[in-house]
């Protein structure tokens, strides 16, 4: 009916509570702009066949899928020119692996990338109308 009362108790050692600073800081990464991750930011022209073959949506689906912000818009010259931000090294896989091949019925001549401002990540990415 009773536990016996030869057998050992074992004790957990007490853990105090997490101060609640400490638990926001965990849960929303850290607060101390030195400890953010470096981001980079390149806005891109893109060249040869390009428009009419979801070059843009194709973008933004590709960018969504690396977790990188920005903008892609086709441009009135034949070009679709993009911003992407984020993550150096999505960024440079985006410029140097996707974006050359593009989607499926693009013909891809050139990427020519130049360095930008980052925008904030919170924006996403999306299409901007044509200029």
């Amino acid at each position: 009916m009773f536990p016996s009362t030869s057998a050992p108790r074992f004790l957990l050692p007490f853990t105090a509570p997490a101060s609640r600073r400490a638990m926001v800081a965990a849960a929303t990464g850290p607060t101390d702009p030195q400890q953010q991750q470096p981001t980079k930011a390149v806005r891109v022209m893109v060249k040869g066949h390009v428009q009419g073959v979801f070059f843009r949506d194709w973008t933004v689906e590709t960018a969504r899928s690396l977790g990188l912000a920005g903008w892609v818009r086709n441009r009135r010259d034949g070009s679709v020119e993009a911003l992407l931000s984020g993550d150096p090294a999505k960024v440079d896989e985006m410029v140097s692996s996707h974006l050359p091949e593009g989607p499926r019925m693009a013909i891809v001549k050139s990427v020519y990338p130049v360095p930008a401002d980052p925008v904030d990540p919170a924006e996403g990415f999306h299409r901007k109308p044509t200029v």
